[in-house]
């Protein structure tokens, strides 16, 4: 199976990562485009793969084709190589916001495309990904994708109306709990803990409160009420939190991420 990738970034790299490190293809079936040369470098040096300064050369002959470029970029990118891909070729667009009919029309025919939100803990082997392919994408063809971002992470296949919900419950949520961690840290240092450790500790909260959630499958608000003792120190720190406007705060953020993200289409 021979991919492409045109952009070379820290998303492109962690799908191949992913792609290498699971075996799902080997490292010379895979070609990487890019203009930056550093880039081009970096994925050689990790990865092993082939690398060319050429996207209609990339194009030519991917059986998956992946578009790795920020959405400005994407549709300089697609009237390059509409050209140079295959009717059969898969192309699996990561540009946040650009919409299956969008690029449909940008390539001028009919073409099999996957829409992919990702995310940045992909960059760790845990990353979340939302899958939208179009009516010509068939049952293989999403195994094989389903594997592909499996490998680095979770994934899962949407409807294509959901994607601005994706984009703000997994897309750009990892800001919001990084703000949290810091601000669990910043109050940590406040009672006397070093920086350093407040940020460990905060961090494996998160890590480890998250993976509860998967792995046992109980109701986020289950898991809450097995923490809060009565008259205990944490049913105090939640009523600080729900006075304090929390959940409307994150609700009302993620609103604001779906309707930019709306605007971007």
């Amino acid at each position: 199976m021979k991919l492409g990738f045109i952009g070379g970034g820290n998303m492109g790299g962690a799908i191949i990562g992913g792609i290498v490190n699971a075996g799902i293809s080997a490292p010379s079936d895979i070609t990487v485009s890019d203009l930056n040369t550093a880039a081009l470098d970096n994925m050689k040096k990790r990865y092993n793969v082939q690398t060319v300064s050429d996207n209609k050369a990339c194009a030519l002959g991917a059986d998956i084709l992946f578009l790795c470029v920020k959405p400005q970029f994407l549709y300089d990118v697609i009237a390059e190589i509409k050209d140079s891909v295959s009717d059969n070729t898969l192309i699996v667009s990561i540009a946040a916001g650009q919409s299956i009919e969008r690029i449909t029309n940008a390539f001028g025919k009919s073409i099999k495309l996957v829409r992919v939100m990702p995310n940045t803990p992909a960059l760790v082997g845990e990353g979340m990904s939302a899958l939208a392919p179009n009516e010509n994408v068939g049952e293989s063809e999403k195994e094989t994708l389903e594997r592909i971002f499996s490998s680095f992470g979770k994934c899962s296949f949407v409807a294509e109306n959901l994607m601005d919900a994706v984009t703000a419950v997994s897309g750009s949520s990892p800001a919001y709990v990084f703000m949290f961690i810091e601000a669990m840290a910043d109050a940590a240092v406040i009672g006397g803990m070093p920086r350093a450790q407040a940020y460990t500790f905060a961090a494996q909260s998160v890590l480890g409160s998250a993976k509860m959630v998967l792995e046992t499958g109980k109701h986020p608000g289950e898991l809450k009420d097995m923490v809060c003792s009565p008259a205990g120190t944490t049913i105090d720190a939640v009523a600080a939190l729900e006075k304090n406007g929390m959940r409307s705060a994150v609700i009302d953020a993620m609103l604001a991420c779906m309707k930019k993200s709306k605007e971007l289409g």
